[in-house]
């Protein structure tokens, strides 16, 4: 999903700023570019394990709301449940994959918005292509991820 919604923003807007020129324009006034484009991005897909921090809590949160409110287990047992099953690595390897999977949210995107031609038509291949491209990389990266990881 992060791939399509934000992947597609990214090719899209620099995209759209190499279509009317505006990136000629930065070149021309000698700032670089490609640093003053892609390197934000970049910083802002780092904050992005913090965003599922915040997810893995509400996560939890919910898992002990459903068993307290369903009646499926008591608070006391959700808690001895976390405890007895809970592995600290899982808690890095979800870190790791998700700096992995913004890194590549953000460089790969960028890359196409960045080196397309043509027009407002190409824009959207150039999204288009972008999200294809992403995908691939993301479910690559994830495998080799675990298997590294976890084997």
């Amino acid at each position: 999903i992060m791939a399509g919604k934000v992947g597609s923003f990214i090719t899209s807007s620099i995209g759209t700023m190499r279509v009317t020129e505006q990136i000629d324009a930065l070149e021309v006034m000698g700032i670089n570019s490609i640093n003053y484009l892609v390197f934000p991005k970049l910083i802002a897909m780092a904050f992005y394990p913090f965003v599922i921090s915040i997810a893995m809590f509400l996560g939890v949160i919910g898992g002990l709301m459903a068993c307290i409110y369903g009646g499926y287990a008591s608070t006391d047992d959700f808690i001895t449940g976390l405890q007895q099953e809970f592995n600290p690595f899982h808690i890095s390897y979800a870190f790791i994959k998700t700096f992995l999977f913004a890194f590549v949210l953000a460089t790969i995107p960028s890359y196409h918005g960045y080196y397309m031609k043509g027009g407002a038509l190409e824009v959207g291949e150039a999204s288009t292509t972008s999200f294809v491209w992403t995908s691939v990389a993301i479910i690559i990266i994830n495998y080799l991820a675990t298997q590294l990881l976890l084997s």
